[in-house]
């Protein structure tokens, strides 16, 4: 039997490493990733089975890098890791099509086993997350809206900006014009009545663009 195709997504190459020698001996690691475009960009050519995506990555955070994979590869199951125990964040990565969510305290212990449950069609939630997420659910049952008033590049704009680069440095992520970069900025900032830089960080953060 084939050993299942996974592919790492973490900023922190001391734990891609772990994660590797953890998951060599059951699984086919084939490639990683230490950002979400660098994901997005290589996770079609090496088709994994599983992805393990860390949500807050650089240049593209890991929700908004899934929810894109989960249109162009619907059969790949994500897993999310974090060390964020907001039960929020845990709901919204399901409902952009996780199979698993995991915290990184305890990913060592539980990862091969949302990974296989993932493969059968299953979900792995960690216990801690989804205690949360039922205490959550029950308090308030409507599920928080997602961002819907920018488009994905603007989202893309607003991340790059409130990791703190300038207009000039997200142009050359993007491969666009610093011009063009100013005109997305201005647009978002016009149409959520932000005045200041620090109030976009803050939408960023708040709109979980950008996730600690």
């Amino acid at each position: 039997m084939a050993l299942a195709r996974v592919m790492l997504a973490d900023d922190h190459t001391m734990l891609v490493e772990a994660f590797r020698k953890l998951l060599e001996s059951q699984c086919e690691v084939v490639g990683t990733a230490s950002d979400g475009r660098s994901l997005l960009e290589t996770a079609p050519r090496l088709k994994p089975d599983v992805i393990i995506v860390d949500i807050a990555m650089p240049l593209m955070n890991g929700l908004e890098a899934g929810l894109r994979l989960k249109e162009l590869m619907p059969a790949t199951k994500l897993i999310f890791l974090t060390m964020n125990e907001d039960s929020d964040l845990a709901m919204e990565a399901m409902r952009c099509g996780a199979s698993g969510y995991l915290l990184k305290s305890s990913a060592a212990s539980e990862l091969m086993q949302a990974i296989q449950m993932a493969l059968k069609g299953k979900s792995y939630i960690t216990p801690q997350i989804a205690r949360g997420m039922q205490k959550a659910f029950i308090n308030d049952p409507r599920p928080k809206p997602r961002t819907k008033t920018l488009t994905p590049r603007q989202r893309e704009v607003v991340q790059l900006l409130a990791e703190g680069k300038s207009m000039k440095e997200v142009a050359s992520v993007l491969k666009v014009t610093p011009r063009t970069v100013a005109f997305h900025k201005y647009r978002v900032m016009e149409e959520l009545s932000l005045k200041t830089t620090a109030e976009l960080i803050q939408f960023a953060i708040k709109s979980r663009i950008l996730v600690p």
